[in-house]
This record gives C-alpha cells, structure tokens and sequence, in this order.
C-alpha cells in the first residue's frame, strides 16, 4: 500500500481520535449542556462564515423550497441530538454514554424500514440483537451505581435517535446540495434552535469562565472539523462501512481520555457491555454494508 493509499486511513484515525475528544471536552466545560452544545455549533458557523461567503453564497439560491425545510429539520434534530447526549454526560459515564450513542446506525437502518420501506436481513436482525444485548448490560451496571446513570444512559440512546433524525431528513438533499453550503445550513438551523431554546430556559450567555470558553472553540474545531471534515475527505476514496468501522473505535478513545484526564475508571459491566455493543455494531455494518450504503458520519 502506497502513501496514497494509505492516506484515507490515516485521516480516519486522525479523524476518530478527534472525535474521541468530544465527551471530553463536554465534561472538562463548566456551563450548561445546552450552552455548551450552543457555543460549539455557533463557533463552527463562524469558522465556516468567510469560506461560505468567499465561494458559495451562489449555490443559496439554487436550493428548493423542500430542500431548505428538510435542512432546516435535519437542523432541528441536531440541536436536540446535542441537547440530549452533552446532558447525558452529567448523568453517566463518558463510556456508557459515547457506546449507546455511537448505537445511531442501528436506528437508521429502523428509520429506513420505517419511512423507506428498507428490508432487514437476518444478520442484521441478529446483530442488532447483539448490540442491544449489550447495552442492556451497560445499564443494568450502572443502575447497580446509580439510578441517574440510568437516566444518562436514556437520554444517550434518545440522542442517538435524535442524529437518525438529522441523517434521514438530510440524506437526499446531500444529493442536491454541496456539503459545505449544506452544512452551513443544518449548523446555522441549529444554533438559533438553541439560542432560542437558551433564552426559553433563562441560561446566561455570557459569565463563563476564559478556560470554559477555550472548551467551546476547542468543540468546535477538533471534533467537527478534524473529526468529520477528516471522514468526508475520506469517503472519497473509501467505503462508507469502512468509515463507519472506524468511527465506532470512538468509544475505545473515549474512554481511554476519559480514564487519563478525567480519572473514569471502566467498569466491568461497561467494558463487557461495550465490548458486545462493539461486536453488533460491527457485524451489523458487515451485514448491511452488503445491501446499501450506510450513512455514517455521526456528528458527536
């Protein structure tokens, strides 16, 4: 394998590693889940804004009326996505909470056959079984440790249900709209959900500490643009399963950060429920990889 060849794995390590650090750098943030999930979204459209206006204001106009209402859902979803999973880890553990929502492409596969009619096989079947199994483990642990954790766990499931959301209403304008003005959208959708959501709660905006404000950049950049930029660049030249393997080593980092930086140990209801998780996620990609192209880039 040539250095041309190798450089798409080398993104999707760089990439998952990113991404690895966003639970992290929730926890680490003195403010709000809600604050927190608004400043990493509204910083990344301020990134994104000079790009936007230098080449693709152009490509605005050209956008339907059904697209721009899909994005502004997909957008909407996001935002809650964001909501539900950074609460989760007030609750929970950073490893109980990143492996059930890293769960999302089971529920996209349950959207497709839902909303598109698209047909389970029996290994897929059996694979989500797996996976399900195992986050079952993860949480009967962690209510032996604590009846909240419980509640984390939830509320990290419901997130993963939240960005199946995002993916199906925004899967066929991807198809029609560039990616960048598209993400553009769905992130700027999002910020004023939760700008608005912020201000029905009465959270302060502002009086958050200089190291707390290096946390929202610090979500902004590493995990979305060195995390999902990275895996969109990739997808060029790998497949979307191949990604989507990569992305579920996500957990693993997690925790290994978690365990260093925040002093988490793993329990061993979470490393043998993890563990399953893992395993179905992965037989369920091997599965269903077969059969359609899956959508992947999760947005933790």
């Amino acid at each position: 394998m040539n250095n041309k060849q190798l450089a798409p794995y080398i993104a999707i390590a760089i990439g998952v590693v990113a991404v690895s650090t966003s639970a992290i750098f929730v926890r680490l943030a003195d403010a709000p889940s809600s604050m927190i999930a608004n400043y990493r979204l509204l910083l990344a459209v301020l990134i994104m804004l000079p790009l936007i206006l230098w080449k693709h204001t152009g490509e605005f106009k050209h956008i339907s009326r059904r697209d721009w209402w899909f994005s502004a859902a997909a957008g909407v979803f996001l935002a809650l996505h964001f909501i539900l999973w950074f609460e989760s880890l007030n609750h929970t553990s950073v490893a109980s909470s990143v492996v059930l929502v890293t769960t999302q492409p089971i529920f996209a596969f349950i959207g497709t056959y839902l909303f598109f009619k698209e047909r389970f096989t029996s290994g897929a079947v059996l694979s989500m079984i797996i996976a399900f199994t195992g986050s079952v483990i993860i949480s009967w642990g962690d209510f032996q440790i604590s009846g909240m954790a419980l509640v984390g766990n939830f509320l990290a499931l419901m997130g993963a249900i939240a960005i199946t959301g995002y993916f199906l209403f925004g899967q066929n304008v991807r198809k029609r709209v560039s990616l960048m003005t598209y993400t553009f959208v769905v992130y700027g959708v999002s910020s004023i959900t939760l700008i608005l959501y912020n201000i029905v709660l009465g959270t302060s905006f502002t009086g958050y500490t200089g190291e707390t404000w290096m946390y929202f950049l610090a979500l902004a950049i590493i995990p979305t643009f060195f995390g999902h930029t990275l895996f969109n660049w990739a997808i060029k030249w790998v497949s979307a399963s191949t990604i989507t393997m990569g992305v579920l080593f996500e957990p693993i980092g997690a925790s290994i950060m978690a365990y260093f930086i925040l002093g988490e140990l793993v329990t061993w209801s979470q490393f043998l429920g993890g563990s399953i998780v893992i395993i179905g996620l992965m037989l369920f990609i091997i599965s269903t990889s077969k059969k359609r192209k899956i959508k992947v880039i999760n947005e933790t």
